[in-house]
Parts: C-alpha cells; sequence; structure tokens
C-alpha cells in the first residue's frame, strides 16, 4: 500500500452521530445488526476497498480506513443497519471469498 495512505489513519468506528442518523426509526433501534469483516492474507488492499465500496455505497476514504482498521486490527466494522441490509452486505463482501459475519448491535 501507498505509504502516503497510511498518514493520518486511525481506526475506523462510527460515530455516535452517524449511528443516530442510521438508527432514526423504532424499527432500525430493535433491528441494530452489524457486518464485521475480518482480515485475511489473500486479497489486496484495493480489492477489499473497491469491494466495500460496493457493498456498503460509501465514500472511498471511509472504505481505506475501514481495510486499514481490517489490517491492524484483525476486523472492523464495515456497517450497520437491520437485518435484511446486513445480510446483502455480507453477501457481496463474500463474493470475493472475504470472511464477515453479522452481529447484533
Amino acid at each position: 500500500m501507498n505509504a502516503s495512505l497510511l498518514v493520518g489513519w486511525k481506526a475506523s468506528l462510527p460515530s455516535p452521530v452517524t449511528k443516530q442518523s442510521e438508527q432514526s426509526s423504532d424499527t432500525d433501534t430493535l433491528d441494530a445488526y452489524r457486518v464485521v469483516l475480518f482480515n485475511d492474507e489473500e486479497h489486496s488492499f484495493d480489492e477489499v476497498i473497491e469491494q466495500i465500496i460496493k457493498a456498503t455505497q460509501c465514500s472511498r476514504q471511509k472504505a481505506e480506513k475501514c481495510t486499514w482498521e481490517v489490517h491492524t486490527r484483525g476486523r472492523s466494522i464495515v456497517y450497520f443497519g437491520v437485518m435484511s441490509s446486513c445480510l446483502r452486505v455480507s453477501s457481496i463482501l463474500e463474493e470475493i471469498a472475504l470472511k464477515t459475519e453479522i452481529q447484533t448491535g
């Protein structure tokens, strides 16, 4: 990975503001799930970044932060939402054999 991308990266954990905006209704609050992506030694940073963007529709910057967290911590929460959305995101990530898990939040 390009060294310039490493400067200033911090763990990518959703802020409380993000959680509140994503959990705007009672249904979302009751069905709070998260998709956790685990590290492997098989995929390049670019492959993982592109797949996270495809699965979550997030910005490249957020996908890069999640990818770096997966690399350094062994896992990253890449998505919060209702179960059906988490299943969709997890399925897209697993299209290229990334390892994921859906957890209750």
